[in-house]
C-alpha cells in the first residue's frame, strides 16, 4: 500500500488509525446488527400498534428486578431458567425480543444466546429496561403501572420519534 500525505496524516488519528471497513463489509455488518438487535422505541411502537406485534418480549432478570419494573405484556423468564422453561412458555414460531437492565448489562445477550441454542429466533433490545423508562414508556411494578417523563438526552421532547 502506498502511503499518501493524506493517509500519513490520518495514521496518528485516533478514529481513523484503523481505516473504516469497505462499503461491502460495512453493509454485511450493519445488516447483521439489525438482525440481532431491536431499538426500544421500535419495540414500544410495535407493542402500541393495533394487532399482534409479531414477537414476544422477554424479561430475563430476577424476580426482584421484575417486581421493580417491567415492560407491560413481557414474559418473565430469568436467564438461568431458559433451558428448562422456555419450551413451555414460548412458541418457537414467534420471534423473541430479550431485555435486561440496560446497556451496561449483558443479561439480555446471555438470554438471547440461551434461546437461540434452544431453536428460537431472537433479538436483543438495545438499552434494556433502563432505556425503556428513560424514553418515557409506561412500565409495570409490583405496585402497579408507572411512567416517567422522557429524558431529553434519550428521546425527542417535541416529536413523536427521533426521525432515525
Amino acid at each position: 500500500m502506498v502511503m499518501t500525505s493524506h493517509s500519513t496524516a490520518l495514521a496518528g488519528h485516533p478514529v481513523l488509525r484503523v481505516p473504516p471497513a469497505s462499503p461491502a463489509a460495512a453493509t454485511a455488518y450493519f445488516c447483521a446488527s439489525l438482525a440481532f438487535h431491536a431499538d426500544v422505541s421500535d419495540v414500544a411502537s410495535a407493542l402500541a400498534a393495533d394487532g399482534e406485534p409479531g414477537f414476544v418480549v422477554l424479561d430475563s432478570r430476577s424476580t426482584a428486578s421484575w417486581g421493580q419494573g417491567h415492560i407491560p405484556g413481557a414474559v418473565h423468564l430469568p436467564t438461568a431458567l431458559i433451558p428448562e422453561q422456555a419450551a413451555a412458555l414460548l412458541d418457537p414460531a414467534v420471534p423473541v425480543v430479550t431485555y435486561c437492565w440496560g446497556p451496561g448489562c449483558n443479561g439480555a445477550t446471555r438470554a438471547a444466546l440461551a434461546l437461540a441454542q434452544q431453536g428460537f429466533q431472537v433479538k436483543e433490545m438495545l438499552g434494556g429496561f433502563e432505556y425503556w423508562v428513560r424514553e418515557g414508556f409506561a412500565y409495570e411494578t409490583w405496585e402497579g403501572g408507572e411512567q416517567r417523563a422522557a429524558d431529553p438526552l434519550t428521546a425527542p421532547v417535541d416529536a413523536a420519534d427521533c426521525g432515525c
